[in-house]
């Protein structure tokens, strides 16, 4: 897991400014397995989580909202 994308998403002041594959490594990284895929939308999920975390592209960066989605269920669940 890259300490550096995850320290940025946690200080929640880029979240419209994170690469996709940075992103996507890190929810991997967190020990989010690969659901499916519909269109644009890529649905990961965590054994110990009630919660899916849906990621889709915007250019080559994650979507501000749902990075700020990934910061709730890691600061929910203590990840």
């Amino acid at each position: 897991m890259n300490k550096k994308v995850y320290e940025s998403i946690m200080s929640g002041e880029s979240d419209n400014n994170i690469k996709y594959s940075d992103f996507r490594n890190l929810i991997i990284g967190l020990g989010f397995k690969f659901r499916r895929q519909r269109g644009s939308h890529t649905m990961y999920y965590h054994n110990d989580i009630k919660e899916f975390v849906n990621i889709q592209k915007d250019g080559n960066k994650a979507k501000g909202y749902q990075v700020e989605h990934l910061r709730n269920i890691i600061v929910k669940y203590k990840l």
